[in-house]
């Protein structure tokens, strides 16, 4: 066949076939999801679809012409057919991201049926111990939880064979501090002998430094455990230094405190000789309470509270501070101690059982925070 016969049937086929490429092409353009792609499937290319019935007439064309239109018709196939895939992948992605958000689910837990946070009773211990000193001028002092053995022992007048410094009663670490053994305080008098070194110091400088008058809350350790005792413990302990300080200071700022924590105006306070090696003299603090009862400022009984006294002259000198020219007085009372009294909770360990409900028995709201009006 020559190239003018071939051109002629190729183009009388091609204006045939185009009424139904027109027709196939707008149906997969009004197609919308898969289900309507797969009834347009095969409405072009089902057994009796529109290509294929094209496909099924080119049986009955002559013998020369077959070839030329034949592969015209196949090539109207292969056309539709890649746009049925192309439809399909877009009509599925669209699927999948309309499946994805319909069926998203919120992972996240639920919110807690708890109530609302509560202050542990020994944070509201301090902060009322801090408010209360805060009113008297006490500036507030805090320290790191390791001491050389000098700072927490040497400094303070407690000797080598003090049954404090035994391994039985203190936790050593292996470990030293500027050739010293350290160790886990055992008291917060450690942060006293900080801020007295500082404030000669400052004195050596050639200025007059304003007496000393802090309150330091803290982290204690001590190797004791029972139902009054714990191997972790807070304590707060106070020191003046100056140069008129007396014992009259120390039982005036002392009578103020306990009766502003206790809530007792006239809360009994008795004063007794003792002895502590960083102090003399040295005196315990014991209140009034009922033995029988364990009422706070009732009955005839007395209950030691704290320990207290004038600042020994040699801790004054191991801290740079002339004890001829100036002296002062310093206190310490364990928080646990006067929480539980104040609050009636009969054993230490319930304060670190993390017990959500003893908490909200004995804790405090969170927005009713500390100040002075509440105990003076």
């Amino acid at each position: 066949m020559c190239a003018p016969e071939r051109a002629a049937i190729e183009s009388d086929e091609q204006a045939y076939l185009e009424p139904f490429a027109i027709q196939a092409f707008a149906a997969l353009d009004a197609v919308r999801d898969l289900k309507g792609l797969d009834a347009c499937r095969v409405e072009l290319l089902g057994k009796s679809g529109i290509v294929t019935r094209l496909l099924k007439d080119a049986g009955t064309l002559t013998v020369a012409e077959r070839p030329i239109r034949a592969a015209l018709r196949n090539r109207l196939k292969e056309k539709v057919t890649a746009e049925l895939e192309v439809l399909r992948a877009r009509l599925e992605e669209a699927a999948l991201t309309a499946r994805l958000s319909a069926e998203r689910l919120d992972i996240s837990a639920p919110t807690r049926p708890e109530p609302a946070g509560m202050i542990h009773p020994i944070s509201r211990t301090m902060e009322e111990i801090v408010a209360i000193f805060g009113a008297m001028g006490f500036a507030l002092k805090e320290g790191p939880d390791i001491e050389d053995d000098w700072t927490n022992f040497g400094a303070l007048n407690i000797p080598a064979h003090h049954p404090a410094r035994a391994m039985m009663d203190t936790f050593y670490l292996n470990a030293s501090i500027g050739n010293r053994p350290a160790v886990l305080r055992t008291h917060t008098s450690p942060v006293q002998i900080r801020t007295m070194l500082a404030w000669a110091k400052a004195q050596a400088s050639g200025t007059e430094p304003a007496p000393i008058r802090i309150i330091v809350p803290g982290r204690t350790f001590r190797a004791d455990h029972d139902a009054t005792h714990s191997p972790m413990f807070h304590q707060t302990e106070g020191l003046v230094i100056g140069r008129d300080i007396t014992l009259a200071h120390l039982k005036g700022c002392l009578i103020d405190f306990l009766r502003a924590f206790f809530n007792e105006p006239d809360l009994p306070v008795r004063f007794r000789a003792s002895y502590f090696p960083f102090t003399e003299p040295s005196m315990e603090v014991d209140i009034g309470w009922s033995r029988k009862t364990g009422e706070i400022g009732q009955g005839s009984d007395w209950l030691e509270i704290l320990g207290s006294g004038m600042v020994h002259p040699n801790v004054l000198a191991n801290c740079g501070i002339d004890p001829r020219n100036f002296q002062g007085f310093a206190f310490g009372v364990g928080i646990e101690r006067i929480t539980m009294l104040k609050y009636g909770i009969p054993d230490l360990r319930l304060f670190y059982e993390s017990d959500v409900r003893w908490l909200r028995h004995y804790g405090f709201s969170p927005l009713a925070q500390a100040n002075l009006h509440e105990g003076i």
